[in-house]
């Protein structure tokens, strides 16, 4: 089984509570977005593979180590584009493939609207980022459509998270970890995490 991580971080906390405020205008809730996305990038990449280098300083040589990995970074669009900034100011290298869903009204499964990943993504590090994990379908989805490249080494990362939907991922995808910055109660009867943030994609591009 997958791990499952929520982060308990002084700094998480403080910057959740600014997204979670209704007043918190977009400008702040998009840096604050991003900052909270470089806090958790720092963590779940602690295991990324290595490999010893020899460096010349001023002063002379350095046995040292540099990432010897891919990452790929895969925001489903719209809301994931949010935390994408933070994680590659972290993570400059990192390659980024994008993954628009959208929800058929009469089946209400989610349905891919574009798809466009880096030819590398099979053999990567990879980071799926959607800020919100609600009923856990898009992510579901997102992790089909990633795992059938051939990726094996996946991660979920998302900000705030409602037990409902991480029961239908680690049911579904029992390997992929899980990193969230909250979990909270459960959802309401409109599918919306309670207490939440809102609308992410909204409070991100001031959409409503």
């Amino acid at each position: 089984m997958g791990k499952f991580v929520v982060f308990d971080h002084p700094l998480i906390r403080h910057k959740l509570a600014l997204i979670r405020d209704e007043k918190t205008g977009t400008k702040d809730f998009r840096q604050t977005v991003d900052e909270i996305g470089m806090l958790m990038a720092f963590e779940i990449t602690k295991d990324l593979a290595t490999e010893d280098c020899v460096v010349k300083t001023p002063v002379g040589l350095c046995n040292t180590q540099k990432i010897s990995q891919e990452v790929v970074l895969v925001p489903i669009l719209r809301a994931g584009l949010g935390m994408m900034n933070g994680i590659t100011s972290l993570i400059p290298t990192a390659k980024v493939g994008f993954l628009g869903l959208f929800r058929d009204e009469e089946t209400l499964e989610p349905q891919e609207y574009y798809v466009k990943f880096p030819p590398c993504i099979k053999d990567s590090y990879v980071l799926i980022v959607d800020p919100m994990l609600a009923t856990g379908g898009s992510v579901c989805h997102a992790i089909d459509v990633v795992k059938r490249t051939g990726a094996k080494n996946i991660r979920y990362v998302g900000l705030v998270g409602a037990p409902e939907g991480v029961k239908k991922v680690r049911e579904t995808h029992p390997d992929v970890d899980i990193y969230l910055a909250a979990l909270d109660e459960k959802l309401n009867e409109n599918g919306y995490i309670v207490p939440g943030l809102g609308d992410c994609g909204d409070r991100l591009f001031g959409t409503k």
